[in-house]
């Protein structure tokens, strides 16, 4: 038995930079207020009939930890009827949170269900409490590279030298213009859950926006940025994603549950795929997940009308795009920006691919498929194709 999987909505709260506006804010209240915004823009879903609720962090100790999509369910209000638990997949913590909870409405388990991510790198620095086997290194299963993911970009840089540091940083400066341009038309804030921010110093705000954009970059800018993975490198803080802190969650149904309850449909999931990669170079993760999920779903990339790409660095979208042969400033690639500029809350960030898609998808009747893609740590890469459900042929 297989059931049609839906995306009803999804939410996130905006990001910060880690020991910014969520510095005294935990990273459990972060998740909490996500879902509480979820369910109250969805107010025809009774809360007792969410039958699960899967949520993803990378560092899963403190306040990410404690079975967190437990402990989130239970903070939200959910009814203690509902369970819960967590999902770590590192930067594809959220989009495997998403595609879990879409194999169990797909084999019929559940009807209805919760998937978010969260990540709170000011509490919870990247490769906090790690303990990495000495087998790695001792019996060369990884080179030490592949334990830096800055490093693993360089060597991207390296398997491609045709993907200059100029490319690189011109990707990263249309991110930040894109953004700037999606916040003015009011694109971005129309899925921002408004969230309490403490200071120690300055008390009580409530975060409205994103902390991380930089919307006076220029390639002068770029260009005079340290290499701080390599000397003489070439990635930079300017065209990689930032630390930064955040949550994000997602509302799945069947379709058939989906018209019964009269739930709005964002989108519809084909299927997904996701794949590994050497671990020296996990930034090309996204291109051998992505062509598996094409062969799944029977398509092409031609067929492709709308991609929602994770910028964990800019080289790694640009490897991406030459594999496919698409343009570095394709208008269907990332058209409100990325995590460049935005932010890349690890564990969190799948999900806001995949609002972002649904916008598109909103926007633009005329595509039927879009993908939402992103590498993963220790080389992995995750891929999940939509149906845009407002698609209609021109």
């Amino acid at each position: 038995m297989s059931r049609s999987v839906v995306l009803v909505d999804a939410v996130r709260t905006p990001f910060g930079k880690a020991g910014g506006i969520y510095a005294a804010t935990r990273a459990d209240d972060l998740m909490v207020r996500a879902i509480r915004g979820l369910l109250e823009r969805n107010p025809k879903v009774d809360p007792s009939a969410i039958e699960d609720v899967a949520i993803a962090a990378a560092t899963q100790t403190g306040d990410q930890g404690m079975n967190i999509g437990r402990s989130a369910a239970l903070l939200s209000g959910l009814p203690n009827t509902v369970p819960g638990y967590s999902i770590d997949r590192w930067c594809a913590g959220a989009l495997t949170a998403v595609t879990t909870i879409a194999g169990a409405i797909a084999m019929g388990t559940n009807e209805i269900a919760i998937a978010g991510g969260v990540e709170h790198m000011g509490n919870h620095p990247i490769g906090e409490g790690l303990d990495p086997n000495p087998r790695y290194l001792a019996e060369r299963i990884v080179e030490q590279d592949a334990l830096a993911m800055g490093a693993t970009a360089e060597r991207l840089h390296d398997r491609f030298p045709h993907l200059t540091r100029e490319r690189t940083d011109r990707y990263a400066m249309n991110s930040q213009l894109k953004t700037v341009k999606a916040y003015s038309q009011g694109k971005i804030q129309r899925d921002l859950i408004p969230m309490a921010a403490r200071s120690v110093e300055f008390g009580w705000a409530v975060a409205t926006a994103d902390e991380a954009p930089r919307p006076q970059t220029t390639m002068e800018g770029l260009a005079g940025l340290k290499t701080p993975f390599r000397p003489s490198g070439r990635v930079t803080p300017g065209n990689s994603s930032g630390l930064n802190d955040g949550a994000t969650a997602a509302l799945l149904a069947s379709q058939d549950k989906a018209l019964e309850l009269g739930l709005t449909i964002k989108a519809k999931m084909l299927t997904y795929a996701f794949a590994g990669v050497e671990p020296e170079i996990m930034g090309y993760g996204p291109v051998p997940s992505t062509l598996k999920a094409l062969k799944q779903a029977g398509l092409t990339i031609e067929d492709i009308g709308a991609f929602e790409i994770n910028e964990a660095f800019a080289v790694q979208v640009l490897a991406f795009l030459d594999h496919f042969a698409i343009a570095d400033d394709d208008p269907r690639v990332n058209p409100y920006g990325g995590a460049i500029a935005v932010g890349h809350p690890l564990a969190s960030s799948g999900i806001r691919l995949i609002l972002n898609l649904a916008r598109t998808f909103e926007a633009q009747p005329d595509v039927q498929y879009g993908i939402t893609t992103m590498c993963v740590g220790l080389g992995m890469g995750g891929t999940i194709i939509w149906e845009n459900p407002h698609f209609k042929k021109s």
